[in-house]
Order: C-alpha cells, then sequence, then structure tokens
C-alpha cells in the first residue's frame, strides 16, 4: 500500500519513544488522507492508541502504521519520508499518482476552484 523510507523510520521511533516515555502508551502511527483541492489529497499523520475496525497495519523496523478503509485509496504507492534542510525539518508525503495541474489554474492562483 505505502513504503515508509528508513530516515522517517529512525524519526518516528524517536517519536513513538519520547510519547511512550512522557505517559502514554502509543500503539503506533495513522496516517490518513481525503479528498482535497485541485492536487489530489490531503495528508495527515496521528499518533494512534490502537487498531480499530477495518484498519489496514504494516510494519517498518518498530514502527505500526495504520491506514483506515476511507483513507486506503488517496494512499496507494505513497511513500512517507522525513528531511532534514538547512530550512527546517519534517516529514513529506510523495504520492507519485498526484497529478499536476495546468499552470494559471486551481489553488495556487487565488483560491480552489476545482470541481
Amino acid at each position: 500500500m505505502l513504503t515508509i523510507t528508513e530516515a522517517a523510520t529512525r524519526k518516528l521511533n524517536e517519536v513513538l519513544a519520547q510519547q511512550t516515555q512522557s505517559g502514554g502508551p502509543v500503539y503506533g502511527l495513522r496516517i490518513s488522507a481525503a479528498p482535497g483541492c485541485c492536487s489530489g489529497a490531503q495528508y495527515g499523520l496521528s499518533l494512534a492508541q490502537g487498531l480499530e475496525e477495518g484498519d489496514w497495519e504494516g510494519t517498518f523496523g518498530d514502527v505500526r502504521v495504520l491506514v483506515d478503509a476511507d483513507s486506503a485509496p488517496f494512499l496507494q504507492g505513497v511513500a512517507v519520508d522525513y528531511v532534514e534542510t538547512p530550512d527546517g525539518a519534517g516529514f513529506t508525503i510523495r504520492n507519485p499518482n498526484a497529478t499536476e495541474q495546468p499552470q494559471g489554474g486551481g489553488c495556487g492562483s487565488g483560491g480552489c476552484s476545482c470541481g
């Protein structure tokens, strides 16, 4: 369904360990997606307390990743990475199925005008 890079897996292990040490058991990472304006989908990352009915579950290193059934179609082929640059650091989501929008239209020109 999706992949998590080694860099993202290392960072997620750190985040999950810190969260567990500060008082809460964490089952894993939940990745969600919903239809988005023009570019295909809007993505979310959150810590999950447990598996929910209908979830897809994958394991990357020691990290459990959960995806609900509604999000699954938007996450096919997605790659989650963690990048550090001089401007900052964070998780990135690359979707090879996302389509480029024509120049001069859509969200980048003053708001969402898509269907």
